[in-house]
């Protein structure tokens, strides 16, 4: 090859043959191309992964291919050194495959935390700070009923004023009594002689919840407890909670409430609180744990990567055997080093990129000295992409996977800072006939692409298809198209005995050659662009 230019060189596969789907375990209901990469620019890679391609975390490539090296790899039982490889890129067939994958990226420097991400954040900072890990809390966003009762306390989902069931116990009644739900024989008298209203009202609190009966049937005898405060209508402290916002709008806008200017307002603002807000809240002194995050360059590793290999392979190791179910003997080192270590990617650098370049990497959670978390990301021109994330199982009620993702997307935004186009965070494949799979359409606002114009989609609009058909069309144009849609297979390039030249000098050669159907097929899947880029090896 003439000159110091970087190339991409792949050898594709074909995927005529089903075969098993590691989410549904439909046997032979999962189709997918695949692609053997030798080396590959990021900018290349940033084009696949925009049309639907993706390395690593790769499902079996069809068995009937007769390829030298699968012909190899199988005849030495090697077969999964080809699908469990960082190297091996595949793109689903979306039409066809049991489970469709659709790629999914998220606008970092829009993100916003929802309430569970917020809670995750809080409850590391906690375990950080104090050394505790709050129990029977989950990552699940649920809105929180409004709280009708006029004082501190947790918020209950009852439409009932808790205080005006607390006023039915007395302070002089034992707790043990007052606790007991069975009624006294001298209570059951008065209630016989209740009047036909409250009877009535007693019958109707029969069918809704206990705490709600409670509140409907005073147990007699037992008057209001003065020390607490008296029960408010929900909709009277709706109303004031809503004054004392637009109050502090107000005095932060310099108008008061009747009109004239107010004050300078303080350092108290309503602006929300940001993602890195939250991960960089200082620690006290006296915290009982640290964490440091560093990254790490992979490929080809760093120093920093050779020094703490071993303590990564053990993380994995650990999270393989207690997450996935993997024997001791599966997850192995030459494994590891295949899976998440090696990758096509070579390091980039660029005037207008990043300090740290392009390129894989690790991302490492140092916790009090010690590795408890890796994410392993690729930096692209226009994103960061999560590739897997795996973390020691003793830490699993931190919810390690859910901060990491949170880390990430800090970081996409820090790095957006000295490269703008740098905004977005891919987070791999969205499957939406999943359910496990569909907490990443949590982090919005998110897009998905379409599988068949290659243009991003807002997940909103898509969603209402998907609960329609597992494989749908996202962009409503029916005109639209594949703007990259191959057009002249002959300019596509190909490697064959070490000289690049277009597949159409190389088809006029080799005329006995009968492959124009799998190069056809292949630049399809690519496009135009990536066609005359990349290198196709030619036996």
């Amino acid at each position: 090859m003439a000159g110091n230019k970087s190339y991409t060189i792949v050898e594709y596969f074909g995927g005529d043959d089903g075969y098993r789907c590691g989410y549904c375990k439909n046997e032979k209901g999962n189709f997918s191309h695949g692609m053997w990469s030798h080396t590959m620019t990021v900018e290349d890679y940033q084009d696949l992964i925009d049309r639907g391609w993706r390395r690593s975390e790769a499902p079996a490539p069809s068995q009937s291919l007769l390829a030298p090296i699968i012909v190899a790899l199988v005849i030495h039982g090697l077969f999964s050194f080809l699908f469990r490889s960082g190297k091996y890129v595949y793109k689903p067939i979306m039409n066809k495959t049991c489970c469709p994958q659709y790629t999914i990226r998220c606008h970092a420097l829009k993100f916003q935390p929802s309430k569970s991400h917020k809670k995750i954040l809080k409850k590391t900072n906690k375990y950080l700070s104090k050394g505790e890990i709050p129990k029977g809390q989950d990552d699940v966003d649920a809105e929180p009923m409004d709280s009708v009762c006029d004082g501190a306390g947790p918020r209950e989902p009852s439409k009932v004023c808790q205080a005006e069931i607390k006023c039915l116990l007395s302070a002089d009644t034992p707790k043990k009594e007052a606790d007991n739900p069975a009624i006294t024989e001298p209570q059951k008298e008065v209630v016989d002689a209740a009047p036909a209203s409250l009877e009535s009202s007693r019958k109707d609190a029969e069918s809704v919840p206990d705490e709600r009966t409670k509140a409907k049937v005073p147990k007699p005898g037992l008057g209001a407890d003065a020390s607490r405060p008296l029960c408010r209508k929900a909709k009277d402290v709706r109303k004031e909670r809503r004054l004392q916002k637009e109050h502090v709008r107000h005095k932060a806008d310099g108008v008061s409430s009747d009109g004239a200017p107010a004050p300078p307002a303080t350092s108290q603002t309503n602006q929300p609180k940001l993602l890195e807000d939250f991960i960089s809240e200082s620690p006290p002194n006296d915290s009982c744990h640290s964490l440091e995050v560093r990254l790490v360059r992979s490929n080809p590793p760093c120093p920093q990567f050779k020094a703490s290999f071993n303590a990564s392979y053990q993380v994995y190791k650990l999270y393989q055997m207690a997450i996935h179910k993997d024997p001791p003997d599966k997850p192995s080192e030459s494994q590891f080093r295949r899976f998440l270590c090696d990758s096509p990617l070579e390091a980039e650098f660029s005037p207008d990129g990043p300090e740290v370049g392009y390129g894989s990497f690790h991302q490492q959670y140092w916790l009090d000295g010690r590795i408890v978390a890796v994410g392993v990301i690729d930096i692209l021109p226009t994103c960061v992409s999560s590739v897997y994330l795996y973390y020691h199982p003793d830490f699993a009620s931190l919810s390690l996977g859910s901060y990491a993702a949170l880390r990430e997307i800090a970081f996409t935004r820090q790095l957006q800072k000295q490269s703008p186009k740098l905004s977005h965070y891919y987070l791999g494949f969205y499957i939406h006939s999943c359910p496990k799979m569909r907490y990443k359409g949590q982090y919005r606002p998110a897009d998905l692409l379409c599988p068949e114009t290659f243009v991003w989609v807002p997940i909103e609009r898509c969603l209402p298809r998907l609960e329609n058909s597992r494989y749908a069309r996202f962009n409503q144009d029916p005109d639209a198209g594949d703007a990259r849609m191959l057009k002249d297979v002959g300019r596509a390039l190909v490697l064959h005995r070490r000289t690049v030249m277009p597949y159409a000098t190389y088809s006029r050669r080799r005329r006995a050659s009968s492959d124009e159907v799998e190069v056809q097929q292949y630049g399809g899947l690519v496009g135009q662009q990536c066609a005359e880029r990349i290198l196709l090896y030619r036996a």
